[in-house]
């Protein structure tokens, strides 16, 4: 395979290779290129989130795992590498929008497309509601004047989760409806912030140590009487370190806005994954070695932030919770600005109901103004059907993040596929995982059946944590994923499908044809 850019000046070729892979999976370039490798870097670093993550699901970890649950840390992390390394290799080939969407459709065919989108995109709107509940973990311990109802326990913390929840939701929703290049600026700035302070954190943190490393080998305990014993313990304790370490495959998605995006999207995935790693890695190691009472019950209630304020005192931990607000703003921004590809992505060929309207990039906005909002509309109802579950919390963020790492599965098996008979060839002088592409795509494979199935696991613990005990709030991923997936598909294959199709006002004319291009087609 040669590159027909390949004489021209590198800015010119990597602008003319970009746009050729837009158009061979059937697209006309209609986003403005504006980002940089900044904020291509920042857009898959906020996803990710490393406050965000960290700081609302450490007191789940210690809670079912105890200390010894960073070991899930660097676990989670190995198994998120593989995928993404097989998505470099498909960043630097097709940096599109609606990423995981498109190279599903392009590896599987138009049906895996479909039902890779569509779980992607049921995920996005769960993972936005999942995020937004981070603000009930964390700014009633700033002031209780954010905590409008009741005393934040039981029932009136899930209530005011879904308040706080849903203005931050709102917020988002505009921000990403007036363009790209706000939502850019706001990110770009939040993320710097938001690494800074880690970093800080982390310093703060390692000054006042108290004990050493070997903290990360006790149990507590947990997990005796157990069938699997504390190994059972300590993949339950795993969904806090899951829960943190996906969505670096923005960094692609956002590839028709990015300025040569076919090199910058795979570093900017790769240097977000590493980053936040390292980043949260420490701050986890460094809260254990420095909090003052390890034995706290408020350790395994209010997490990093008890952490925080005991270790630092109220003043300097106050800050570091803002910076933590702040975080987790930008990761909601950019979870819904990734949705709101996916949804451009999926319309534009013609795969969602009122698809012209959704598809449709605002002349003065330059961004889909309708996706954005029934997103954030559709974010918001996840959160008010669930408001009278004291379990909200983890609920809804298990269920988001098993709905990912299906999402992820529906490229990296098709990927897995094609590699073994032959047929897939990674963009020529971008980045290629060569000799090791077939095994670390097995290992990307095992990594998301063996996580999925781990995260699903009805567990009281997760799926009915209070109140009485319900089968159906055990099985309640299953049934919940169940029923999106086998109704969405049905609702594919018997109307959607035969319409299917690039739309008209977005489809490339090829050479070849004189016409517009079919994205459908799984031909490699």
């Amino acid at each position: 395979m040669t590159d027909p850019a390949a004489s021209r000046p590198d800015s010119e070729a990597g602008h003319a290779h970009d746009d050729e892979a837009i158009a061979e999976l059937g697209y006309k370039p209609e986003l403005k290129r504006t980002l940089g490798n900044f904020h291509t870097f920042a857009a898959g670093i906020s996803y990710i989130s490393i406050l965000t993550g960290t700081f609302q699901l450490f007191y789940f970890g210690i809670a079912h795992g105890g200390p010894a649950y960073w070991w899930s840390w660097p676990m989670v992390f190995l198994g998120q590498l593989m995928v993404a390394l097989c998505f470099c290799e498909l960043a630097a080939r097709y940096p599109v929008a609606g990423s995981v969407y498109n190279w599903s459709k392009k590896l599987g065919g138009p049906h895996i497309g479909w039902l890779g989108g569509w779980m992607m995109l049921t995920a996005t709107m769960v993972s936005l509601s999942a995020v937004a509940l981070a603000y009930q973990v964390t700014l009633p311990q700033i002031s209780s004047w954010f905590q409008f109802i009741g005393d934040g326990t039981g029932q009136s913390a899930a209530e005011n989760a879904v308040v706080l929840g849903t203005v931050l939701i709102t917020f988002t929703t505009l921000v990403n409806a007036f363009g790209v290049k706000l939502m850019a600026r706001i990110n770009s700035a939040g993320v710097a912030i938001e690494l800074i302070a880690a970093v800080v954190l982390i310093l703060l943190l390692a000054a006042h140590v108290t004990r050493g490393p070997g903290v990360v080998l006790n149990t507590f305990g947990l997990g005796s009487g157990q069938n699997l014993g504390y190994f059972g313990a300590f993949l339950t304790a795993a969904l806090a370190s899951a829960y943190v370490m996906y969505g670096f495959d923005t960094a692609s998605s956002l590839g028709e806005e990015s300025k040569d995006p076919g090199r910058n999207a795979p570093r900017a995935i790769l240097r977000a994954l590493v980053a936040s790693f390292f980043i949260g890695g420490l701050i986890l190691l460094f809260a254990l070695l420095a909090v003052p009472d390890l034995h706290s019950a408020k350790l395994s209630v209010d997490g990093l932030q008890y952490v925080v304020l005991s270790t630092l005192g109220s003043t300097v931990g106050q800050i570091v919770l803002w910076c933590v607000v702040i975080a987790i703003t930008v990761c909601e921004l950019a979870v819904h600005t990734a949705g709101i590809r996916l949804a451009f992505a999926m319309a534009r060929d013609n795969n969602l109901p009122a698809a012209s309207l959704l598809a449709k990039v605002s002349p003065r906005f330059q961004t889909p103004v309708l996706p954005a909002v029934v997103i954030g509309l559709v974010a918001i109802g996840i959160l008010l059907i669930n408001v009278n579950q004291p379990q909200i919390f983890s609920v809804i963020t298990s269920i988001a993040i098993i709905m990912i790492y299906l999402a992820y599965l529906a490229v990296t098996l098709p990927m897995l596929f094609q590699r073994l008979r032959g047929k897939w060839t990674p963009a020529q002088g971008r980045f290629s995982l060569g000799k090791f592409g077939i095994p670390v795509n097995i290992l990307a494979v095992l990594w998301g059946f063996g996580m999925s199935l781990n995260l699903a696991w009805p567990r009281a613990a997760v799926y009915n944590a209070t109140g009485p005990q319900h089968w159906y709030l055990r099985w309640g991923a299953f049934l919940f994923i169940g029923v999106v997936a086998i109704g969405g598909f049905t609702y594919y294959w018997f109307v959607q499908r035969k319409r299917t199709g690039v739309l008209a006002m977005h489809a490339a004319v090829t050479p070849d044809s004189g016409g517009p291009g079919n994205s459908n087609a799984p031909t490699l």
